[in-house]
């Protein structure tokens, strides 16, 4: 069985692929809540198929980009799965798993945007099925465009994106699908943070002399 979750956005997402189908999902929307509302995630989609974490064979993980501390803690919890359970672990950009619903859905030729927070969004731009530039983080302003825009950036940034599509965030039932059939490339399970942590080690303070 394939355990999928994401944590690159404020929603948390978990799904449980039995190898012919998604058997069983969870999602939870509580900003800055990551590490509290996973664990229970993975929890209820084992509960729900009548599984336990020995039945996991393969752990599909959304590697971002998004900010450090939702997504350390998907990429942690990966990991450490993968390890405890001896099994791989696959990561996936989190807007390529936004695109193959986009494209599930009939679009061709679009943009994913989602939120990175000080007021920019993380970028990247798909045609014919794969993705053909990005992920970038950029200032909406900078990257106004007419074209359809899938993602939670464009729900938040209207004036630069008038053109906005669903989905609005991304779907582990949709994650697993991407690893199972490899419709996009699967990475290592690294953070794609495309710029540094907003906490950052304090440099060593001067000598008094």
């Amino acid at each position: 069985m394939l355990l999928a979750f994401d944590t690159a956005t404020p929603q948390v997402t978990v799904a449980l692929h039995d190898g012919d189908e998604v058997v069983a999902e969870y999602r939870a929307s509580e900003a800055m809540r990551h590490g509290e509302m996973l664990a229970p995630g993975i929890a209820e989609v084992l509960d729900r198929a009548g599984a336990i974490s020995q039945d996991v064979t393969a752990v599909a993980v959304g590697v971002g980009p998004g900010p450090f501390t939702g997504l350390r803690v998907g990429l942690v919890t990966a990991r450490t799965l993968a390890l405890a359970l001896d099994i791989p672990v696959y990561g996936v950009c989190t807007l390529d798993v936004l695109a193959a619903e986009a494209i599930d859905a009939g679009l061709t030729d679009f943009l994913v945007a989602t939120d990175a927070r000080r007021k920019e969004v993380y970028l990247a731009s798909y045609a014919d099925g794969g993705r053909i530039s990005g992920p970038e983080v950029v200032k909406p302003a900078d990257a106004a465009t007419g074209r359809t825009v899938v993602g939670r950036g464009a729900v938040l940034y209207p004036d630069a994106f008038p053109h906005s599509a669903g989905p609005a965030d991304p779907s582990a039932a949709v994650l697993c699908d991407v690893v199972v059939r490899e419709r996009f490339e699967l990475l290592d399970p690294e953070p794609l943070y495309l710029r540094r942590p907003d906490t950052m080690q304090p440099h060593q303070p001067k000598k008094v002399s």
